[in-house]
């Protein structure tokens, strides 16, 4: 084992479950300070600073990079540690190669998907500027009419990564360049997909301690394109609903946003026809011991379900006679 040489103001990479960054602090009478990303600060002599337990740091890893493929050290350190770098100058997108990883910032990031940007990276290909979930859907776009074949996107994540705003944001990217082939008109089949979007979170939707929007099911969303490159046809099919969760939560959870929305947001006249009470006295969306939760009302209502069920097309008397079905769910004991 060889002895690592680095001088004060260095980086070097330490040893743990996983390589951590530590900046070399200073040097004195062979002995080093190092301070560790983990908010550790440690004193080594130097010549324990062997291989086995340190490695010199690349300098692509120590400011970051846009396409981690181009990392001069690859280990899941590095990966981690660019990341962070990166989330820390509001950069929440990463190529790897061209996958595309997401970190969420839990925070509007100003012009992150303005129509300035839309437009920009309508134009560019994948690694012509900065990474941007606009840019992957625009080389799937681009691939049906170069290729003249299928495209897929995949979106995974832990829950709360941001797997439903992505999907939402290639929709919507998919949805302007159609209508750039119809005169600027959004179509009505890509308005209705949009519009999905309440409905299904307030039926597959529910809070969890990590998520207060936590889609409970998956989605497979497909979409037709005529020749001229308008969006002429769509389906949504999903699965894997937790159907469990209608029945019990764990604690501090909630059931499905739509047992709440109708119990704390519907008007006097129908919440009478339909002889709702307090949410507090259904056990189904109570015994968990979380009725309300201030970041889904402010965000998530019963009109908000009602607009979207209209945009549908959709008489509204169907909404209101699926009222009486979601209510007798929530009654039974």
């Amino acid at each position: 084992m060889s002895v690592i040489e680095i001088q004060p103001g260095g980086w070097i990479w330490v040893k743990r479950e996983y390589f951590l960054p530590a900046l070399v602090e200073s040097s004195s009478n062979g002995v080093l300070t190092l301070s560790i990303d983990n908010d550790e600060v440690v004193k080594v002599n130097s010549n324990d600073l062997t291989t086995d337990k340190y490695a010199i740091m690349h300098n692509t890893s120590v400011d970051g990079v846009e396409d981690m493929a181009s990392l001069g050290d690859l280990h899941e350190g590095s990966i981690l540690n660019n990341l962070k770098i990166r989330y820390f100058k509001n950069e929440i997108y990463t190529y790897i190669g061209s996958i595309l990883v997401a970190v969420n910032p839990y925070k509007p990031i100003s012009g992150l998907y303005s129509n300035e940007n839309l437009e920009k990276y309508s134009k560019l290909f994948i690694g012509d500027d900065k990474p941007h979930i606009y840019a992957i859907a625009n080389e799937a776009f681009r691939n049906i009419w170069k290729s003249g074949e299928t495209q897929c996107v995949l979106i995974s994540g832990e829950s709360g990564a941001g797997k439903t705003e992505s999907t939402k944001m290639i929709l919507d990217f998919l949805s302007t360049m159609s209508a750039k082939n119809n005169d600027g008109q959004k179509s009505l089949v890509s308005s209705r997909i949009l519009s999905s979007s309440p409905i299904l979170e307030a039926f597959g939707n529910a809070k969890t301690v990590y998520n207060h929007n936590s889609s409970r099911f998956g989605k497979f969303i497909q979409l037709y394109f005529s020749e001229e490159g308008n969006i002429i046809g769509g389906n949504i099919s999903h699965y894997l609903l937790e159907k469990n969760r209608t029945v019990g939560q764990n604690p501090s959870e909630r059931n499905y946003h739509i047992f709440y929305q109708l119990l704390l947001g519907v008007a006097e006249p129908l919440r009478s026809k339909l002889h709702l009470g307090d949410p507090k006295n259904f056990r189904y969306v109570s015994e968990a011991g979380c009725v309300r939760d201030p970041n889904l009302e402010k965000k998530s209502s019963k009109k908000h379900l009602m607009v979207a069920s209209s945009s549908k097309n959709d008489d509204i008397s169907e909404e209101q006679e699926s009222s009486p079905t979601v209510r007798q769910m929530t009654r039974v004991n």
